[in-house]
């Protein structure tokens, strides 16, 4: 045996969308085939979907997943096909990898490492299959072997790390490479993060040195079921060398990037290693025969590395998810309350940055088909038109709204194609007001009752966004980011109002040098946005308050750069607020400690307080591993002491000596 001809598959797959999971799955076997592919790697729990969350406790879910398998073996006559779904037995889930092997079920591997960080719920669901444990699973008649198993397929060794597998540090690789595989596959669902692909290809590259395999690394694509997504950005390595990448972002359901595995090659490698020691003993082998073609590899070529900076990323990512969402929600398009500020013109030109990348790579027809649901889209292809059918935009001014940021609203709506509306919403609020002083027997006043009067002005603006979103069948986006949503400076019905809330995870440094590369960059073969020219000169505001008292958010707040890195100390690491104060004191010698330790108390103060605002906001996207959602990923209890102890002792810190 020389070369064998391998490849991995990306997927874009719903929760238990069968007909769907099962359509990609057939395409990436056609599309491996075609190109001379014989054994074709796909992703974890493709068969119905990675995020079906509780429902993988449903039998009749995992039946019928069994039953998809036993259709797709059938598509496998000359190939070997590695697909992934759950699978029950003796009254335990198992998250399974089974091995389709020319037309036939050969066996099944089970995940040792069960992610239980971060977004990753898999302990609630799936129960961690023992290492080297080997068991019978019992199908009607049938007969197959289950668990951690090394496949003998017409003498080419196979073995299988399934995703979290590979990122612990006791991974299975490193024993099934002493029972001398000669490829390992993983099938995956590891969802984008800032810098994730560069650590995916570092785990799979070395994986291919240290164990001497070719290893393919199959993932999922897309925003699958709501919250993740998923970037794609599968990897072919041999011997420490990558020979393959698929493309990451794609807009397309099924992505096959196939390569030549020089067997002869890493057998050699791993002969001549003198710290290798084979396991004579390593334990059953299911063998199967298999007739491997003798294949001529083409002439070598470098491999292309799909690498973005981060704002590029970011834009990807949203894009994506933004299709995605639209796509599997039927909805006909967003709204967007466009303020004038960073935030709205964000989610604003994210919708317009989607049509662009969808386009770009689907083309019109390939658009409209994908979004096939809206109606609007059946006659258009240039992008102005397309996000006009795609995204309504409102400015809603109250008399503390100015002309600087409606003429930056209507700039952006314009720059960017929306379907823009200016609705004066002054009157209801002087209304609200009026009712409320008749009833209280007092006129409210900005001295006593400010608050209360710069929520009223965000909460009127809710009922017209979601009338047009009614209306047009569209999404309402909320506008609030992470760093709003760490303190509560938001307003629950105001600027929270939405079914989706695409920038929540990300924090508002970031979202204003992105809104600056936007407008002077841009993505490749986008282009920027110069119209955002009038949005980025502001200081960012929630122009709530009388004009005459120049609000801004950083002054009713703090620094956006200290706020997130405040963040950052306190949530994400877990540091109480006098370990806090001294990261930010060594950070930020310059500002004064007084300040300093006023801005670190309140933040815990306002963290603490609004838990039940993070608790209540629309669902957002996952795009870093700092994300405050407390469904998926950070949980923190709404009612609690609020640091009492610990911002007392903050407060009697001596600021000259330290602690």
């Amino acid at each position: 045996m020389h070369h064998v001809h391998v490849a991995i598959g990306i997927l874009n797959q719903t929760p238990f969308a069968w007909e769907e999971n099962e359509r990609n799955i057939r395409a990436a076997i056609a599309q491996a085939r075609a190109r001379g592919a014989t054994l074709l790697c796909l992703p974890e729990l493709c068969i119905t979907g990675y995020g079906c969350e509780d429902m993988f406790h449903s039998m009749a879910l995992v039946e019928r997943a069994w039953q998809s398998l036993e259709r797709l073996a059938a598509e496998t006559d000359g190939m070997i096909v590695a697909v992934g779904l759950p699978v029950e037995m003796h009254g335990a889930v198992y998250n399974c990898a089974a091995l389709l092997v020319d037309g036939e079920i050969a066996g099944l591997v089970a995940k040792q490492f069960l992610a239980g960080d971060g977004i990753h719920y898999e302990p609630r669901w799936f129960k961690a299959w023992p290492q080297g444990a080997r068991a019978t699973l019992q199908r009607g008649d049938r007969r197959y072997p289950i668990g951690d198993l090394v496949f003998d397929i017409g003498g080419l060794l196979l073995g299988f790390e399934i995703c979290e597998d590979a990122w612990v540090a006791s991974r299975p690789g490193a024993l099934l490479a002493r029972r001398g595989v000669d490829v390992l596959l993983n099938p995956s669902a590891s969802h984008f993060a800032f810098g994730k692909q560069e650590v995916r290809r570092s785990i799979v590259v070395e994986g291919s040195r240290a164990f001497s395999v070719t290893y393919l690394y199959a993932n999922l694509l897309g925003n699958e079921a709501g919250r993740a997504i998923y970037d794609g950005g599968g990897i072919i390595a041999s011997a420490g060398t990558p020979i393959a990448e698929t493309t990451r972002f794609s807009f397309q359901p099924v992505q096959v990037v196939d390569a030549f595995a020089d067997v002869d090659y890493t057998r050699l490698q791993r002969a001549r290693s003198a710290s290798f020691r084979p396991s004579i003993e390593g334990g059953e082998i299911v063998q199967l025969p298999f007739d491997h073609p003798s294949v001529a590899p083409p002439p070598w070529a470098p491999v292309t590395l799909h690498d973005y900076s981060k704002e590029e990323a970011f834009t990807r990512a949203i894009a994506l998810a933004l299709f995605d969402y639209l796509r599997r929600s039927k909805a006909w398009g967003f709204v967007v309350s466009l303020s004038g500020g960073a935030d709205s013109a964000a989610c604003a030109c994210l919708v317009r940055l989607m049509v662009d990348l969808a386009l770009k790579e689907l083309g019109p027809d390939g658009f409209a088909e994908r979004l096939g649901h809206v109606p609007a889209l059946r006659e258009l292809s240039e992008p102005a038109a397309i996000t006009r059918a795609l995204l309504t935009t409102a400015y809603q001014a109250t008399r503390n709204s100015g002309p600087v940021t409606r003429e930056a609203a209507r700039a952006v709506a314009e720059a960017i194609g929306a379907d823009h509306f200016e609705l004066d919403v002054d009157a209801l609020v002087e209304g609200y007001v009026a009712l409320i002083s008749d009833a209280v027997g007092r006129e409210l006043s900005w001295e006593r009752d400010d608050v209360a009067l710069q929520n009223i002005q965000a909460r009127v603006r809710g009922p017209s966004v979601w009338m047009l979103a009614n209306l047009r069948r569209q999404i309402l986006c909320a506008t609030s980011n992470r760093s709003e949503a760490a303190v509560g400076y938001a307003t629950m019905d105001g600027d929270t109002c939405g079914g989706l809330s695409p920038i929540a995870g990300i924090d508002k440094a970031f979202l204003r040098a992105w809104l600056r590369w936007l407008q002077t960059t841009g993505a490749p073969g986008i282009g920027p946005i110069p119209a955002l020219e009038k949005v980025n000169r502001q200081q960012p505001t929630a122009e709530l308050r009388p004009p005459e008292q120049g609000q801004t958010d950083e002054g009713d707040l703090m620094p956006y750069p200290l706020l997130d890195a405040i963040e950052r100390a306190a949530i994400r690491d877990k540091k109480m607020p006098i370990e806090t104060f001294e990261r930010m004191r060594a950070r930020w010698p310059e500002v004064p400690p007084a300040q300093l330790r006023a801005w670190v108390a309140k933040f815990y103060r306002l963290w603490s307080q609004n838990q039940w605002k993070r608790e209540r906001y629309a669902p957002s996207f996952h795009v870093d591993d700092k994300n405050l959602d407390p469904k998926t990923w950070c949980r923190f209890p709404i009612l609690s002491g609020g640091y009492s102890a610990e911002l007392a002792e903050l407060a009697a810190l001596d600021l000259h000596e330290g602690p």
